[in-house]
């Protein structure tokens, strides 16, 4: 008989530890995967480490089912940077592992990569093509894309033209094309017929000297570039000497609206593989990059925060775009900040991380002055780009036509004629925040949400961008009956209404999420834009990054007074770098005056002053100076409880058991109180928080406690989380 031995695993469940299993013969890999039973079902869990010890008597331990994989799934780095952030953000081990891999690989699938395929246009398919008829439309354009990639064309290239490979079946009978796999080239050096690189100013120049010898050891650096300073040219010089050193690079962006310009760019430059990574792309292929980039098969990955944990045959380089953003970090479930992973990983793995920003955040800055991180500024914009004129325009008393004042008009007559272009600035989608009742003040809200619902007047359709609930518009009043149903406030779509209005001769598009929810729709827009199909342009924050548009000289923005009051902690950083990313879109190309326009009832607020008559840098150090005088972060290490059920009484009564166990140690409790939004989804939410000023005592403290708490009878009552650094307060 087998000797038995325990293995420790990390299982896919909310519980905060790990399982003790047996096996028998060969011992299951650390780092790799098994099938075990768990209640009625079976799951697939990571393997902690094998042949160990337990308290729990051998007889009440269960076997696993069998062994997925004969090596480690995960290279020691990544392994460890999960079992890192696990322990850091306090979440269960199980969970973090399986979000951390494509879905395949959750599910048990074979971490095998299968062979790609592509077809060859033959001899006898070349003397065909001029026999195809006129009308067979779809036929010639197939045959047109063979002709235009060399006779070659793969499943990729086929995707984006819409065919499918079943359409190919009928051309391979008749000898026309042949099936055939497809070579995996490994890293190589690029090619000099690809775009050439831009000649660098002094700023950028020392950047790329300063960071150079640092290729092949850790090092934290931050780009604070003015917007238009040229941050994505150091990124690509820095890229390609990490390709000629025969490594792989990872760049992170925080919206898949910014992947795809992106991707284009650093084609036109390098002839190497590359992929992009983000929710887009079906589980095969997502499991095929994450495969191919594994085995060292693509050089460069370039993907949102998912990404960070895509393992790597030779990294060499980590790089994290607009640093700033609120997308890097996780809103729910396993809430991680991809950008503090990014640094850990490159510490982890003894390579550089590059953080680049416009407007850094100030856990960067503050990073910075503990000497964490090296700071690299760029003043200037390039290519003798000149910075746009911001003018803070007073509208009080003013009359404006729907949301726009006479000046703001007049100034994109002024623009149009030269045949620029103009953008519009509105955070706020939809036709109109609400819909009331003249006759009787009924005001449009979520059943579910202690928020109004959002009027879109071309689906006709009240929505809630909370609890994503949606009611078609009622056409009488459902308090008294009357038709005379009103939107109230601004959007997008009305906006976009009123433009087209003003503007007839114009073209007028609209940029939200409602507007790009199509594949590809985003990448048209922009495209249209760089190819002057579009003379006036409405968006969201979607616009405010990463994008340049070279004939864009006028941002205007028409409501920034709903950011400058807010209880959050947080929003002057928020608002000064979203303003300072609109307002950097204005007047990007050589000899262009850009202006910028700011509307606003509070044009005196001592944010719009010192942000226009200073900069970013000058208010960063106002604002840190003011958080280390209230001890917050980033000079407070902070964690927010959260817990919700049908009732408010449940999670009070939770946070306040939470809170009494909390009272034993060093940190500083507020709460627990009503969420800011008590009601959302049809739950009742409460929050309790709790900081120290070194985040070693906090994760002290938290450790064992966390575990703790869901033998709490209350837990079972309640959805309950832990976010630790939370970007959200409120």
């Amino acid at each position: 008989m087998q000797h038995q031995k325990v293995v420790k695993l990390a299982v896919p469940t909310p519980l905060r530890r790990t399982f003790d299993y047996l096996y028998t013969g060969a011992a299951p890999v650390t780092g790799g995967r098994v099938e075990v039973p768990f209640g009625r079902q079976s799951l697939v869990a990571t393997v902690l480490s094998s042949d160990t010890t337990t308290d729990i008597p051998l007889n009440k331990l269960k076997h696993i089912k069998r062994i997925i994989d004969s090596k480690p799934l995960l290279p020691d780095s990544i392994f460890k940077l999960i079992r890192f952030s696990a322990n850091y953000y306090q979440h269960p081990i199980g969970e973090v592992f399986s979000s951390c891999l494509p879905t395949l690989l959750k599910k048990g699938e074979a971490a095998e990569l299968e062979p790609e395929w592509q077809w060859r246009l033959t001899l006898a398919g070349e003397q065909a093509i001029p026999t195809l008829r006129k009308n067979a439309v779809k036929q010639q354009q197939l045959f047109q894309l063979c002709q235009e990639h060399s006779g070659l064309i793969d499943e990729p290239l086929l995707s984006q033209h819409d065919f499918t490979p079943s359409y190919l079946k009928t051309f391979e009978e008749k000898g026309w094309l042949v099936k055939e796999t497809k070579d995996t080239h490994s890293i190589y050096e690029p090619s000099p017929d690809y775009e050439q690189k831009l000649e660098l100013n002094a700023e950028q120049a020392a950047a790329v000297e300063t960071i150079s010898p640092h290729l092949g050891s850790f090092k934290g650096f931050l780009i604070d570039g003015v917007t238009g300073s040229g941050k994505t040219e150091i990124y690509m010089q820095l890229i390609e000497q990490t390709l000629r050193n025969k490594k792989q690079v990872l760049l992170l962006v925080p919206e898949i609206g910014l992947t795809p310009q992106t991707v284009k760019r650093i084609e036109r430059r390098f002839n190497v593989p590359i992929a992009m990574l983000h929710s887009g792309l079906t589980d095969k292929q997502r499991l095929n990059i994450w495969l191919k980039a594994r085995q060292g098969q693509l050089s460069i990955i370039i993907g949102t925060r998912s990404a960070l944990f895509t393992p790597l045959a030779e990294p060499g380089l980590i790089i994290v775009d607009e640093e700033h953003d609120l997308s890097y970090k996780q809103q729910d479930g396993f809430r991680y900040s991809a950008r503090d992973l990014a640094i850990v990983r490159a510490q982890y793995e003894d390579l550089p991380v590059v953080l680049g920003s416009a407007t850094p955040s100030m856990e960067s800055l503050h990073n910075v002055k503990q000497g964490k991180l090296a700071l690299l500024r760029l003043t200037k914009r390039a290519g003798e780009a000149k910075p746009p004129h911001i003018k803070v325009l007073d509208v009080r008393q003013r009359h404006l036509n729907q949301g726009l004042s006479q000046p703001l008009i007049d100034a994109m007559r002024q623009h149009l004629e030269l045949g620029q272009q103009c953008m519009i600035f509105l955070n706020r989608r939809g036709f109109a925040p609400t819909l009331m009742c003249h006759e009787c003040g009924w005001i449009a809200d979520c059943q579910r949400c202690d928020r109004h619902m959002t009027y879109h007047q071309r689906f006709k359709r009240l929505h809630c961008h909370h609890c994503d609930k949606q009611v078609f518009t009622p056409k009488r009043c459902p308090e008294c009956q009357s038709p005379q149903l009103n939107p109230v406030g601004l959007g997008t779509e009305r906006l976009e209404e009123a433009l087209k209005a003003l503007f007839p001769e114009h073209t007028v598009a609209r940029v939200d999420r409602d507007s790009t929810r199509r594949k590809d729709s985003m990448q048209d827009i922009v495209q249209a834009i760089k190819n002057d199909d579009i003379d006036i342009l409405i968006g969201t924050q979607m616009l405010a990054k990463g994008h340049h548009f070279p004939k864009l000289s006028l941002v205007g923005v028409v409501d920034t007074d709903g950011c400058l009051f807010s209880a959050d902690f947080r929003a002057t950083e928020r608002t000064a770098q979203l303003l300072t990313q609109v307002a950097g879109r204005a007047g990007r190309s050589k000899g262009m005056k850009g202006e910028v326009v700011i509307q606003s009832h509070h044009p005196d607020h001592p944010l719009l002053v010192n942000l226009f008559t200073q900069d970013y840098q000058t208010l960063s150090d106002k604002v840190l100076q003011e958080r280390e005088e209230a001890l917050l972060p980033p000079f407070a290490a902070m964690a927010i409880f959260r817990a919700e059920a049908n009732t408010l009484e449940m999670p009070m009564t939770f946070l306040n058991e939470v809170k009494q166990q909390l009272n034993h140690t060093q940190l500083t409790v507020f709460g627990p109180f009503p969420a800011p939004m008590p009601k959302r989804a049809g739950k009742m939410r409460a929050q309790l928080m709790v900081q120290h000023s070194q985040r070693k005592v906090l994760q002290q403290a938290l450790t064992p406690i966390t575990p703790s708490l869901e033998q709490l009878p209350s837990s079972r009552k309640v959805r309950w989380s832990i976010d630790v650094d939370p970007q959200e307060v409120f």
